[in-house]
């Protein structure tokens, strides 16, 4: 142990310590020692070595999650927006179709009326116009009973010169009716 010491404190005592030279000999230059250290910091190293990368890959991960958090958070963001807007206008279009069924029954039921007001007037026309042919009609048959009673009780009571006088007087009066009724 003193031999240890003894080299570490007198270290000034040493024949090389101020020059620069070549150490040739092996037993001198401690490779043994130069390779054991290595060993060692490589045996114990490479778990810590290990240990960084593991750490760097997590803390790696950790961000890649943390940026597609963000992405995933200013996406559903978005889609939120696009729904508010899709809300608003399907509110919109069910209230704008509500109107519209409303205009249109509305509609529906004018046309209806006005359609049904059209065939009451031309039923009322329809049936005023019958009436009229009907009553036309009835006069000229009451008109031609009553000449035929008249000419059979003239044809009775008169003579064939009187006869024939009143037949063309009657003759005269029914062409006048006849220019006034057309």
């Amino acid at each position: 142990m003193k031999n240890i010491t003894n080299s570490f404190v007198s270290v000034g005592h040493w024949p090389s310590a101020g020059s620069f030279k070549f150490n040739t000999n092996i037993l001198a230059t401690n490779p043994i020692n130069l390779s054991v250290v290595l060993g060692v910091l490589i045996f114990f190293g490479k778990g810590v070595c290990a240990s960084c990368v593991r750490k760097q890959r997590i803390l790696s991960t950790i961000q890649n999650s943390e940026e597609l958090r963000r992405g995933a958070i200013e996406q559903l963001e978005r889609a939120r927006v696009r729904l508010r807007k899709v809300e608003i206008k399907a509110d919109e279009y069910r209230t704008n179709g509500y109107s519209e069924i409303e205009q249109e029954k509305v509609n529906l039921i004018n046309a209806t009326c006005k359609s049904l007001e059209r065939l009451e007037n031309y039923k009322n026309e329809t049936l005023f116009f019958e009436k009229q042919r009907a009553i036309n009609q009835i006069r000229q048959q009451v008109l031609q009973q009553a000449l035929q009673r008249a000419l059979g009780t003239l044809n009775s009571c008169l003579n064939s010169e009187l006869h024939f006088h009143t037949i063309s007087a009657n003759i005269g009066i029914l062409g006048s009716v006849e220019e006034i009724t057309d």
